[in-house]
Formats: structure tokens, C-alpha cells, sequence
């Protein structure tokens, strides 16, 4: 009876360690590795527009200029837009502070005119127009990232492409002028960037120029020249979009 008893249980034993092998789980799966956080490091290349403000004064040093008006100097603001491109590179330090190189060029139409008295003819009136039409840059630039937004500051070389006229309505004269102007570049900017490969930023530049001497020609049958100072400075304000196609790892 024993030997019964003792062989029913060995029995289920068995049957209880058969149906646990059974059960066991299966062997776990590895997760996927999780994805390296974001960095700023790599090259881009994008296109921003915008509005720009200044103010170019100009002093008639030679009296060739304004000879009727009564006047030596004219000051006018100037505003308008551009539209350009940009490309650059950056490198983010393991201290999320990053540095980079970039390159810009813009096009487009900041302009202001006056009308002037002039009192040497009856009723005639004198139009001073100045336009840049062409700003560029070569910029270092140092920010600071959280994740995928940068706060930065820029700053390096500048030019300017710049037309100056003055004309009267009796057509008496029409001074032209054309002049490219090398100066300093100084902004700040905030840069975010939604996808891996796309930044969007909003950014603010100073340009300043100083004073240079300009040559005026006289394209009338009197076809008189002369140089003068004219002082400049100009603002804009830029959204831009930046393609990163090999953001670093």
C-alpha cells in the first residue's frame, strides 16, 4: 500500500514539473536602444526675409550737390525689405555651449527720399533718394542650447550696396551715385528646431558703416562731379528656415 501511495505521488511530481516546463516564459526581447539626444553640431543652409530701418546722413563737403537749395547736409530714415540666404556650421560642446561660422546674403529694397526747396528757380523742388539694395556678412557666432532651442549672439564683417540720386523737377541736374561699403555686423538670434533636419529663427542685426566719401556724377548736359561724406547705419529684423541634412549624432 505504501509503495502505491509513494508512486501517486512521485507520479504528480512529475506531471506538476512537466506542466511548469510548459509555462516557463519565453526569453526576454532587448528594447531598442533609445535614441541620441539632440545637437546642434553639423552644417545647414536656409533662406530668411525680412524688414530693415536706418538712417544715412550726407554731408555736401564740396557744394556740388545742393548749390540751389540753401542747404550743406540732408538726413533721411530709410526702411524697406530683404530677401536672402544662408549657410553655416556649428559645433555643440558637451557643456551645450556651441560655436559656429556662417555666411549671409541678402537683396532688396531699403529706400527713403526727400523732397528739398529749391529757391535758385521758381517753383522748382529738389528729390534726394538713397537705396540699399544689397546686404552680405561673414559672421562668428556663439549660443547656448537647451535641447533644441539656441539662443545665440553673431558678430564679423559686413557690405553694403548702396544707389544714391538727386534730381530736380525743372531738370536742371541729376546727380547718380553707386557705392559698395565694407563695415561691421553685430546680432542676436533664437533658433528652434521642431524636426531633426529643420530650424526655424527669428534674429536681429546691426549694420554699421560709418562715414565714407561718395562720388556724385551729374549725367545733365552740365555734367558736373564731386565727392562727398555720406554716414550710414541699417537694422533688420529676419525669420529664416535652416536645412541641417547631416545633423550630427
Amino acid at each position: 500500500m505504501k509503495a502505491i501511495l509513494f508512486g501517486g505521488v512521485a507520479l504528480s511530481l512529475l506531471t506538476v514539473s512537466a506542466l511548469g516546463a510548459d509555462l516557463a516564459l519565453p526569453p526576454s526581447v532587448p528594447l531598442p536602444p533609445a535614441p541620441p539626444p539632440f545637437t546642434w553640431t553639423g552644417c545647414y543652409g536656409g533662406l530668411h526675409a525680412g524688414g530693415g530701418f536706418g538712417q544715412k546722413d550726407l554731408t555736401d563737403t564740396t557744394g556740388v550737390l545742393f548749390p540751389t537749395t540753401g542747404l550743406s547736409a540732408a538726413n533721411l530714415n530709410i526702411s524697406g525689405y530683404m530677401l536672402g540666404g544662408q549657410l553655416g556650421c556649428d559645433y555643440q560642446f558637451a557643456s551645450n555651449w556651441v560655436l559656429g561660422v556662417e555666411g549671409a546674403a541678402s537683396g532688396g529694397s531699403i529706400t527713403g527720399k526727400t523732397n528739398l526747396a529749391t529757391p535758385g528757380i521758381l517753383g522748382d523742388t529738389a528729390t534726394f533718394k538713397v537705396t540699399t539694395d544689397f546686404l552680405m556678412s561673414a559672421t562668428a557666432r556663439v549660443g547656448y542650447a537647451w535641447d533644441r532651442w539656441l539662443l545665440y549672439a553673431k558678430g564679423g564683417i559686413a557690405g553694403a550696396g548702396d544707389k544714391y540720386s538727386l534730381f530736380d523737377a525743372a531738370q536742371t541736374y541729376d546727380f547718380e551715385a553707386l557705392e559698395n561699403r565694407v563695415g561691421w555686423t553685430g546680432g542676436a538670434g533664437i533658433e528652434w528646431a521642431p524636426w531633426n533636419e529643420w530650424s526655424i529663427r527669428l534674429e536681429y542685426d546691426y549694420y554699421g558703416f560709418g562715414t565714407r566719401s561718395v562720388f556724385f556724377n551729374d549725367s545733365t548736359i552740365a555734367i558736373t562731379s564731386g565727392s562727398e561724406n555720406i554716414k550710414q547705419n541699417i537694422q533688420v529684423v529676419l525669420l529664416g528656415v535652416n536645412f541641417h541634412p547631416y545633423p550630427g549624432p
